[in-house]
């Protein structure tokens, strides 16, 4: 079975049926858990056969919110598990596209698919795993130049983003993971109340799995890019940075320059 867990958060209800209504076109046996960290209850409405409604008694946040939805699947028996953001609109084939490459590569742990705008640009989320420094650089420094160059490498623009590759960062608005996996690495860090926690999960997957960049598989995505307008969001995002580095290393972590060095070199680039 494939099950999915999706976080919402006082989300308009076009936007959530619209993301359940693409899986309408998968054949399989599936299951989405719509985990509501809203002050209500009016997202219940979508509660059907394939789609089952929880609402926690608060916003316990983004990762923690998922990890109910990882345990729900891995009680009904689920085999992979989708991450999958409300923003998130999956095109026709992408699933079934998806499985056959987990069924036919079995030291892949966790995969992601071609991201899109709506209006069909490619959106840059495979990186390098970050520095402090690369952090800070994309949210905070003016000097364009100099920024859109450190960006592009750090986002791997030079792959063109137009063939399979193993990727130490993948965003987590959409991973395809296998249960197995997130049952061995615990599923997501809930002290990351928002941000970051897709980063932690995938070098923890990383370690122990390949995480992989699909382009064949296709979905749309929103992408707001909500921490650039809130400043509520802000503070999240620099909050859960802070906890970042200090579980992985600030300036001095072995493991990300041993895992950006490796996926350089096999990309041949550096």
């Amino acid at each position: 079975m494939l099950t999915v867990s999706l976080v919402t958060f006082h989300n308009k209800l076009e936007q959530i049926l619209a993301a359940i209504d693409s899986f309408k076109a998968f054949t399989g046996s599936y299951r989405i858990y719509i985990i509501d960290n809203s002050s209500d209850d009016a997202l219940s409405v979508l509660a059907s056969d394939h789609v089952i409604y929880y609402r926690n008694p608060s916003n316990i946040g983004f990762g923690a919110a998922h990890n109910v939805g990882i345990r729900m699947g891995q009680e009904a028996g689920s085999k992979y598990h989708i991450i999958l953001n409300p923003d998130i609109t999956i095109k026709s084939g992408c699933l079934k596209k998806l499985l056959v490459l987990m069924e036919n590569h079995l030291d892949v742990g966790l995969v992601q698919p071609q991201i899109r705008y709506p209006d069909g640009e490619i959106q840059k989320l495979c990186k390098l795993i970050p520095s402090p420094a690369d952090l800070i650089l994309r949210r905070f420094i003016p000097f364009k130049g100099w920024k859109a160059k450190r960006v592009a490498y750090y986002e791997l623009h030079e792959t063109g983003y137009d063939h399979t590759i193993d990727v130490p960062s993948l965003s987590g608005c959409f991973m395809f993971i296998r249960a197995e996996v997130l049952n061995q690495v615990g599923g997501f860090d809930p002290r990351y109340f928002m941000y970051l926690e897709d980063l932690d999960l995938c070098r923890r997957i990383g370690e122990i799995f390949r995480t992989v960049f699909y382009p064949e598989a296709e979905v749309i995505h929103e992408y707001a890019k909500g921490s650039y307008k809130n400043k509520k969001l802000l503070k999240y995002h620099i909050q859960s940075a802070i906890k970042y580095f200090n579980k992985w290393g600030w300036f001095f972590d072995h493991k990300r320059t041993s895992k950006n060095r490796e996926t350089l070199e096999r990309l041949g680039l550096k």
